[in-house]
């Protein structure tokens, strides 16, 4: 083992943690997913139902599998894809820093997410325990379009949904 396999342990870790409970937290915390439905609501998120359900788990399906290094590129995608969604809808018109709300925070979880699909999860990963190696910039670019364009759909159909519902 290298130095930079526990380095990447540790990163992926520290992310996939993060956004698991991020996840269950709109589940199991205050208010449950009726409280995050109605969060969403309040920034454009419709239906909120649906929407909450599938951050939900979008966020603690991407998270396990970030921390565990399995499927590592579609682990990089789905946290673009949150994170391109969370940059728009909560964050966009606040200015930069996290602390007055701004986009701070979300940008540079989506970017290390990116490098990571980019380096690959390293050596103590499930990924290379089976034998994968679902890294470098093809991966990585793949990661990042599948990402965007998910993100970008989901916004879009809010709009239309929203839109629709108040024609």
């Amino acid at each position: 083992m290298h130095a930079a396999d526990l380095g990447l342990l540790v990163m992926r870790a520290g992310l996939g943690v993060m956004l698991l409970l991020h996840g269950t937290n709109k589940v199991f915390g205050p208010g449950g997913l009726a409280g995050t439905a109605r969060w969403f609501e309040s920034v454009g998120l419709r239906p909120a139902w649906l929407h909450a359900r599938l951050a939900a788990t979008f966020e603690i399906g991407a998270g396990l599998l970030m921390a565990v290094g399995f499927l590592f590129p579609a682990a990089g995608a789905g946290f673009v894809g949150l994170m391109l969604v969370a940059g728009f809808t909560d964050h966009r018109g606040k200015g930069f820093f996290v602390f007055k709300g701004g986009w701070e925070y979300v940008s540079l979880v989506g970017l290390m997410a990116a490098a990571l699909a980019a380096v690959g999860p390293g050596a103590l990963s499930v990924d290379r325990a089976i034998g994968w190696h679902l890294e470098g910039l093809a991966w990585a670019g793949c990661a990042v379009a599948v990402g965007l364009a998910a993100g970008l759909g989901l916004l879009t159909s809010c709009r239309s949904a929203g839109q629709a519902a108040a024609d």
